[in-house]
């Protein structure tokens, strides 16, 4: 988890870096810098693909995250009401999106965004601290779940993408920082940098005190969700969970708006549609609606996180912006640079084949036992 953090930050810097690496130009969006450093005809392939993996996926992820903690918040909020299926509160959950999908740029979700990462410290706090009061459980057991050696192997290659899910920012930190001013005097990249900083820090705040201290709260036993583990106080479990509920709200608004954006680019250059809010509601709704059917129809939390996290959050995250720099920079050969770049590249290469097998074989496994739309 360190690993891929340092790696991770050390990529974020590099786009953060290259978003103005040719005097007089912005790229604006991951694939005008692919479409620069590898030709416009090769470039669209090499990112674009990722990039919507990394987008879509994380959208699907947060509709069944989002619908999960809906269910656990009224569970515990309300002993006495009627229990519905899970699938209903995905489904509850992503009615919220059909409205808030048609806020129009990435400016007018600012406040949702900023909501979204309070509450992302707060319920990860909460989690870490509730852990830390309820102990160890009994019998804790630290040792992997006994099964098949090859279901080990394959297991093991799907958490190694259920990490990688975590580094999500790097397919729409160049839409993100087209958002801010740039002069000569004050690129952007400076106050870029400054606000990726802030956002790792938080992100380190989030993710290992819940990952370490969980683990040493419930072994092998810990769930996908640590909340769902830890049961008291009642009121507090409750309002993390719905904190999770506001947090994926703003994320997934985060990780949809560059997808809407070309689609209504699409929709009006190729097919000549008109621009206005019958493109917006057109558009934006069958995406919502898509993104809802898969989370609804495939809620497997954690071989989800695996499978997503190898296929496009390794190679946007990992290795993708090293090959970048690689071909635009030119560092010397066996310089510093040219051996950082190639290991994040040989390490981010392994991690997206190891899990994204490891997802997809998990995924098949669990849904030939799973009884679809409960």
């Amino acid at each position: 988890m360190i690993l891929s953090w340092c790696i991770t930050l050390n990529t974020m810097w590099q786009m953060i870096q290259l978003h103005e690496c040719v005097p007089g130009t912005r790229f604006d969006r991951y694939y005008d810098l692919g479409k620069y450093a590898f030709g416009p005809k090769l470039g669209p392939w090499v990112v674009l693909p990722q990039q919507l993996i990394v987008q879509v996926g994380c959208d699907i992820v947060y509709m069944v995250t989002g619908g999960k903690c809906l269910k656990n918040f009224m569970e515990i909020a309300c002993t006495n009401c009627v229990e519905l299926r899970q699938s209903y509160w995905i489904i509850i959950f992503g009615s919220i999106h059909f409205f808030l999908s048609q806020l129009p740029n990435f400016n007018s979700v600012s406040a949702v965004s900023l909501a979204a990462a309070v509450m992302s410290l707060s319920y990860s706090t909460i989690a870490w601290v509730g852990c830390l009061a309820k102990g160890q459980i009994e019998n804790v057991n630290y040792g992997y779940k006994k099964t098949s050696n090859v279901d080990f192997m394959f297991r093991v290659f799907n958490a190694l993408g259920q990490i990688s899910f975590a580094y999500a920012g790097h397919a729409v930190v160049l839409e993100i920082q087209a958002t801010m001013p740039s002069t000569p005097e004050r690129p952007s990249k400076v106050s870029m940098w400054k606000g990726a900083l802030g956002s790792y820090f938080v992100n380190a705040l989030c993710y290992f005190p819940v990952a370490f201290i969980g683990y040493w709260a419930f072994g092998q036993d810990v769930d996908d969700n640590v909340l769902v583990g830890l049961k008291k106080p009642g009121w507090l479990i409750a309002s993390a969970n719905l904190m999770v509920v506001i947090h994926v709200i703003g994320s997934y608004q985060v990780y949809a708006m560059p997808i809407f954006d070309m689609l209504e680019n699409l929709m009006i250059n190729k097919l000549k549609f008109p621009p206005g809010l019958t493109l917006r509601l057109i558009t934006r709704t069958i995406y919502v609606g898509l993104t809802l059917f898969l989370g609804v129809t495939f809620p497997f939390f954690g071989d989800l996180l695996g499978f997503f996290g190898g296929f496009g959050f390794a190679p946007t995250a990992y290795f993708l912006p090293c090959v970048i720099w690689l071909v635009i920079k030119k560092p010397k050969r066996f310089s510093a640079s040219w051996f950082i770049n190639w290991a994040c590249i040989i390490i981010g290469v392994l991690i997206m084949l190891a899990s994204t097998i490891g997802g997809l074989r998990n995924i098949v496994m669990d849904s030939s036992s799973y009884c679809f739309y409960s």
